[in-house]
């Protein structure tokens, strides 16, 4: 009898000569080379998770079209969230048309890199968001602390857009440093809406080169407590994460980090949650 579907919830690929990765900078020479499904592989066969959710990683289209690509000759891409203008009129023509790919679930702006806090907001970024939503498609929000309090509104007043949180919105937690009572108190207000969700990935590279699970307790712990295991998800932020670690050491702490869980919740995080969420196929 086959367990519950463990799913990395979100890892990345590129091909460096597509030419479109604007923020690869000399800073991440380490994993500025192609980076394709035969290299994650064997990370994903040694810890049984059976699928993934390959997300974005250039502000282009072609980009997604080049990831849908890949899904189409490798089992284990199970969802993929692309980028699309979400200022541009034909918007929903873009997403109609990579909907035609059964694996095309979403879509994230990179809200981190846009200097306007506020420009999720803007009419024409809020009637495509509306857009997506009435397509069943879903957001993932790259946030910082200083957006949580815009995104809340926009959750607020597109109830029916499923949003997903990336990285538990990067808390400032370098060197060991605390995340914060704005953080702290702007993660409770986004977990009081619905149709909000939230990933525990990518908070090795927050804390720093000499993270362990000890600067990644409190904030795992309040993720845990506000949205509850059903609203949490898994993802590795793969090879992103090589910068700072590497798989197994970031699943090995993952085990620390939820060892509290009952064994239904543990498997709501590493995989139930996301693949409600996304509407994943995983049988």
């Amino acid at each position: 009898m086959t367990g519950p579907a463990k799913i990395d919830a979100h890892q990345h690929f590129w091909r460096i000569s597509r030419g479109d990765y604007d923020w690869m900078s000399d800073e991440v020479a380490e994993i500025r080379h192609d980076i394709l499904p035969a290299d994650l592989a064997p990370h994903l066969g040694r810890h049984d998770i059976t699928g993934t959710v390959v997300v974005q990683a250039a502000g282009t289209v072609a980009e997604t079209e080049f990831l849908l690509g890949l899904a189409q000759t490798c089992d284990f891409i199970k969802g993929v969230v692309g980028w699309i203008d979400l200022e541009a009129e034909d918007a929903p023509q873009t997403m109609d048309r990579l909907m035609q790919s059964p694996v095309f679930k979403g879509v994230r702006p990179m809200l981190q890199d846009i200097e306007d806090t506020n420009w999720i907001t803007r009419p024409k970024v809020l009637s495509n968001l509306a857009a997506l939503s009435d397509r069943g498609l879903r957001l993932d929000a790259l946030v910082v602390p200083r957006h949580l309090e815009v995104l809340a509104k926009v959750a607020a007043d597109l109830p029916d857009l499923a949003i997903v949180i990336d990285h538990c919105a990067k808390p400032e937690i370098f060197g060991g440093a605390d995340a914060g009572a704005d953080w702290r108190e702007g993660m409770r207000r986004l977990a009081a809406l619905p149709n909000v969700m939230c990933k525990v990935s990518g908070l090795a590279n927050e804390a720093g080169s000499d993270w362990s699970a000890a600067d990644l307790t409190a904030v795992v712990a309040h993720i845990l407590e506000q949205f509850g295991a059903d609203r949490v998800m898994w993802g590795s932020d793969w090879p992103v994460l090589n910068l700072v670690g590497d798989y197994d050491q970031w699943r090995t702490v993952s085990e620390q980090l939820f060892s509290r869980l009952s064994e239904r919740d543990r498997a709501a995080v590493y995989g139930g949650t996301a693949k409600h969420f996304y509407g994943l196929e995983c049988g």
